[in-house]
């Protein structure tokens, strides 16, 4: 194989199991379509998947295009339609990707495949270190993008995060191998438009999305470094109890940075949200921590050194067996499932004994039927019914 080549497919075989079928996000754009060919280059068993976020009136041709083009390489293909409203509220780019990356998981592993490949290049990861910038990003948010990581069951891999965009579109024209390009691409509305267009403009400055990308690998290992200091931390002066988090007074001991992962983890663990808040935010709830004050945030409570779910935010009426407040899971016999609240805590009698704080046994799940109080797991009262956590406390990673 020629050098080009060569070093590509080392990239292909470096990130991705050989012997497996892999599967290929595949856009019909230049960089997924060289994820393909060198896939095939590099003799991996693959099968293709485009996601139809029906944004455009032509963005069904176009994953269909895919499909045929799929067809006439002999590849399995499918295609995923995003389903949604005339109008996507909030962040539209992030809500295509959170649709892409659920619709993708739910087509792996329908098809038994563990590892999915997706064609993000250090040109992704030079645009994103400059809109980590904009935003005043703290370590993980300039940082990169994370080389692989699992979710339900499928792991994602990204192995061409050594290669640029111009790099691979200049192999796949040596090879007469043609690609779709996105028009939103060129789209300045949407702020990985504008920071691709700022970093050409820094490039008579010596920044390059080459320079940028060994700057993020750089911080990745700072932040490698960083994640051990806030593990250890973390478990020495935090302790989970029936859902909630008692953060000892020693947290205020630690460097402020290893304070603020540790109360960003938790409030990302007790929300199940997908980002963190603002630096400035956590810091109002590591303030009250500290004073044993009270302060809420993102649908949790800080109290008296305790961080829990707040009230208002907790889950509605489920039945026995569903997941309630999106990470409890409650077992027995027929009833439906809300917050224990005043009047269950009332219903309950001597709850003290269970040596858990009141305001935490609040949001913790009660078994009713109509007004009456079946059972109260966390707070003694179980009889027949069991609840517990769907997943166990841990740091997630470091916060922006």
């Amino acid at each position: 194989m020629p050098v080009e080549t060569d070093r590509l497919v080392g990239l292909i075989r470096d990130g991705l199991p050989a012997g497996e079928t892999v599967g290929v996000a595949l856009s019909g754009g230049g960089d997924s379509t060289a994820l393909l060919h060198l896939c095939r280059v590099a003799g991996l068993p693959v099968e293709a998947v485009t996601v139809d976020h029906r944004l455009r009136p032509e963005s069904a041709a176009e994953a269909a295009a895919v499909g045929a083009a799929c067809a006439a390489l002999g590849v399995r293909h499918e295609v995923r339609v995003w389903e949604h409203g005339p109008v996507v509220r909030g962040n539209l780019m992030d809500a295509a990707r959170r649709a892409r990356r659920g619709l993708i998981g739910d087509w792996a592993r329908g098809r038994g495949i563990g590892v999915v490949a997706l064609g993000h290049t250090r040109d992704d990861v030079a645009e994103g270190v400059l809109m980590g910038l904009g935003r005043a990003a703290g370590l993980a948010g300039l940082s990169g993008m994370r080389p692989a990581w699992g979710a339900a069951g499928v792991r994602f891999v990204r192995p061409l995060l050594g290669a640029g965009r111009e790099e691979l579109r200049h192999w796949l024209r040596q090879r007469g191998i043609g690609w779709t390009e996105d028009p939103t691409n060129e789209d300045d509305r949407f702020t990985r438009v504008k920071a691709r267009q700022a970093l050409a403009a820094l490039a008579p400055l010596g920044i390059t999305g080459e320079r940028l990308a060994v700057v993020a690998g750089h911080l990745a290992r700072v932040q490698e470094a960083m994640a051990a200091q806030v593990t250890e931390a973390a478990g020495r002066v935090v302790h989970a109890t029936a859902g909630a988090l008692r953060l000892e007074p020693a947290l205020g001991s630690e460097p402020v940075e290893v304070q603020r992962q540790i109360v960003g983890a938790a409030l990302l663990w007790l929300s199940g949200a997908d980002h963190a808040p603002r630096a400035a935010e956590v810091a109002r709830v590591i303030e009250a921590l500290a004073s044993g004050g009270d302060a809420t945030l993102a649908g949790c409570r800080a109290r008296r050194g305790w961080l829990m779910r707040e009230p208002r935010a907790v889950g509605g009426l489920v039945p026995v067996g569903a997941l309630w407040d999106g990470r409890w899971v409650v077992s027995g016999p027929a009833g439906e499932v809300r917050a224990l609240g005043g009047e269950g805590l009332r219903q309950v009698g001597d709850w003290r004994k269970s040596g858990i704080p009141r305001a935490v046994l609040l949001v913790t799940p009660g078994v009713w039927r109509g007004d009456t109080l079946l059972a109260a797991p966390l707070a003694g009262v179980s009889a027949e019914w069991q609840a517990k956590l769907d997943r166990p406390f841990h740091l997630f990673g470091l916060v922006d």
